[in-house]
């Protein structure tokens, strides 16, 4: 599990202070009685939101700079006054955001809805080997439940706009069935291939595709945990790029330091394809534009 998550931090005692102070504040102008409030913990799920309730919705990422890291989110005042007017909460769940669930306990909201994508997944939260991958958004079946869960719960909501709702989904649930196509006539190809990864961040996807992670889980799993990896075991990663026993590197180019930039000059001096992996939307990026990119770079690396 990951420990590095998106966490509150130390910011719980100031966004206190915040809210307190937010009393005497002209509250946020409230949406049209016929507008449902969404808000969802990334960007990556309020775009997934958006494409369903388009401008029926309105929608609110706690997390939207995609240049920041996201697991050093602080709690605000703001965020909190969202939630405590939200109709629907999505959060990624599985350990990644569990600010959302302090910021939930604090806001006062009866009513909301909260969808939880880890536990829509249906995976083993807590496998008996490994550990739970929590980077949903790379796995399109469960984006798939996702879709059909904010389908549901929207029309649920507002009944009269069903139609409408699920014609969106319908549309969006088709092109993530043509990224599963895609990744099924990769896999036919490449089934087994060796890669390598900074962070578990793709590994839904490069799973789906059949490719084989080759990095050594104690250093993946130092990077996600921001802690140093061993010598031995970063010796052991580069050395896969010098022997060639890996065909690309995935890499999470929102969490970059020293060892991980070790590891992408190694892929880079070796000619080794390097696929660039998020864990927020891209600038200027749909979260459908952005899968496929994904799935098209590592095409290429591949060689198609």
């Amino acid at each position: 599990m990951k420990t590095r998550s998106l966490a509150v931090a130390a910011a719980t005692t100031a966004l206190g202070l915040a809210l307190a102070g937010c009393a005497s504040q002209p509250a946020p102008e409230a949406s049209s009685d016929a507008t449902l409030s969404v808000v969802a913990s990334t960007n990556v799920y309020g775009d997934i939101a958006s494409s369903i309730g388009q401008d029926l919705i309105e929608v609110t990422s706690i997390i939207d700079d995609p240049g920041k890291d996201p697991h050093e989110y602080e709690a605000d005042a703001q965020n909190q006054l969202a939630l405590s007017k939200a109709d629907i909460v999505i959060e990624n769940g599985g350990g990644y955001d569990d600010f959302m669930q302090t910021l939930l306990a604090s806001a006062d909201n009866a009513d909301v809805v909260v969808l939880n994508v880890a536990d829509i997944s249906g995976y083993d939260q807590e496998p008996t080997e490994g550990a739970f991958n929590e980077h949903m958004w790379y796995d399109f079946p469960t984006v798939t439940k996702l879709v059909d869960e904010i389908v549901s719960t929207l029309s649920e909501v507002a009944p009269a706009n069903t139609s409408t709702f699920e014609s969106n989904g319908d549309a969006f649930k088709g092109e993530l069935s043509g990224f599963m196509e895609q990744e099924a006539e990769l896999k036919a190809g490449h089934e087994g291939t060796g890669v390598a990864i900074t962070e578990p961040v793709p590994l839904y996807m490069l799973g789906a595709i059949g490719l084989e992670n080759k990095t050594p889980g104690e250093f993946s799993e130092s990077i996600e945990e921001d802690t140093d990896v061993p010598a031995d075991v970063l010796q052991e990663t580069l050395d896969l790029f010098s022997s060639k026993s890996v065909t690309l590197l995935a890499y999470n180019e929102q969490t970059t330091g020293p060892q991980t930039e070790a590891v992408l000059a190694a892929a880079e001096e070796n000619a080794i394809a390097v696929v660039p992996v998020r864990e927020t939307l891209p600038e200027g990026k749909t979260y459908l534009q952005w899968m496929q990119g994904d799935l098209d770079a590592i095409s290429a690396a591949l060689g198609g």
